[in-house]
């Protein structure tokens, strides 16, 4: 993709610049973290086992850590890489809990962490062939982001998405005599997908089907938006989470990421959870049947849209 600039009717080509270290990049993105990507900086080149993080995180609204890694150049394996980290976090649970509690003014227990949803986060200015290939799973744990340094102080981020339907445990040789370190993580992590959430249940009812790919269109519509699933639910997203929804056989359960008292509804369709705990983000929440006004619906998620903007 060429990039140019805008003056009038005229454009301007944008050049891109190299980064001169990886500590430039790890530098912008740690304090950049909740603005790219929703997530809570809790330290630098954490040490453990003989290995360091070059970022480490945590993800707040799927109670998970989640690793950085910067790269600059490209003689290394992700897989290798991320399969190591995950499995030294799984294997090394406690020290993670007490590196947050020592840095950060919150306690977690280890029961509150959902450590399926563990992953890692490469970023480099370019990811070769074979590095892409080599995460072309459905259900790998890992997320390659490319970044690029462009004049006038603008940066890029894309991030490689896998295409494929093959499951990466169909690639682990049946030896059980030896210790494998993907089939060890992908027994306890979990990639979740939106086709998973919606149809985990066989007896899924087709209208729910149909009424979601109507809603989701026209969410999508709204703008930016990013499908983030987790392990319950799916989350809409453009600088925060604005929808969530849950599937279930008799609807579809939506919450909106609105606090109390702030959402326009004059039909009062939303309904408040006065407090008590949920899945998803916000206070407010309603189940969609049939019979649904997704028109009135939508006036009410695109208020919420438009508070995370």
């Amino acid at each position: 993709m060429k990039l140019y600039s805008k003056s009038g009717n005229k454009l301007q080509s944008v050049t891109k610049e190299s980064f001169k270290l990886e500590k430039d990049i790890q530098n912008l993105i740690e304090n950049n973290l909740d603005e790219i990507f929703g997530l809570e900086f809790v330290k630098s080149e954490f040490g453990i086992q003989g290995f360091r993080f070059d970022t480490l995180c945590f993800d707040n609204e799927s109670n998970s850590f989640v690793i950085i890694e910067y790269k600059k150049g490209s003689s290394y394996s992700v897989i290798d890489q991320g399969y190591t980290y995950l499995s030294v976090l799984l294997n090394n649970k406690s020290d993670f809990i007490l590196e947050f509690n020592e840095l950060k003014d919150k306690y977690l227990k280890r029961d509150e962490i959902d450590w399926s949803q563990s992953r890692v986060i490469f970023i480099s200015p370019k990811f070769t062939d074979y590095q892409k290939n080599s995460v072309n799973f459905k259900n790998v744990p890992f997320e390659l982001w490319e970044i690029t340094n462009f004049d006038n102080n603008h940066i890029g981020l894309t991030q490689i998405s896998s295409n494929s339907e093959v499951d990466i445990s169909s690639t682990i040789p049946l030896d059980e005599s030896k210790p494998n370190v993907v089939k060890q993580v992908s027994d306890e992590v979990k990639v979740y997908s939106e086709d998973y959430l919606i149809n985990k249940s066989v007896n899924r009812p087709d209208w729910i089907i149909e009424k979601y790919n109507d809603l989701r269109q026209r969410i999508m519509d709204l703008g930016d938006v990013v499908i983030k699933p987790n392990g319950k639910y799916l989350s809409f997203r453009n600088k925060r989470p604005f929808v969530d929804i849950v599937f279930y056989n008799s609807g579809i359960y939506t919450i909106l990421n609105m606090k109390e008292g702030t959402l326009n509804d004059p039909n009062n369709l939303m309904k408040s959870f006065n407090g008590k705990g949920h899945w998803g983000n916000g206070d407010y929440h309603v189940t969609i049947d049939q019979n649904t006004d997704l028109n009135y619906l939508m006036f009410l998620i695109k208020q919420s849209f438009d508070d995370k903007l």
